[in-house]
């Protein structure tokens, strides 16, 4: 599945210890555009925090894996980012506009000749 939105808060990067060894992951909340705007809290694992390097107000496109499980009644869900693309790159470099002015006719009261239709 696709999200597309805006990072609107990184949150602090956790980790620890387990019996497979050593663990990292950090949330980023998405906001998903609309005209009822739904935030998404999106998780990077390990590695993946370093090379996807989002940053607050970034517009990205998340691949993302949704799963629920439960533990001891309760159910948890998780929305796990595998691909992040930045969208706004290609507004960062801009392709210039260029236009060409119109030919101008200025005219000044000295002329004797009137030049106008009317």
């Amino acid at each position: 599945m696709e999200l597309s939105g805006k990072i609107v808060q990184i949150l602090p990067e956790q980790g620890g210890t387990s019996a497979k060894g050593s663990w990292r992951k950090r949330d980023y909340v998405l906001e998903l555009p609309g005209t009822y705007p739904k935030k998404v809290c999106l998780t990077v694992w390990g590695d993946n925090i370093d090379q996807f390097n989002m940053n607050m107000g970034d517009e990205v496109n998340a691949s993302v894996d949704i799963e629920s499980r439960e533990y001891n009644g309760k159910w948890y869900t998780d929305v796990k980012a595998w691909k992040v693309e930045k969208s706004n790159q290609s507004k960062s470099n801009p392709t210039p506009i260029t236009t060409s002015a119109p030919d101008v006719t200025t005219f000044s009261d000295d002329s004797g000749d009137d030049v106008l239709p009317f």
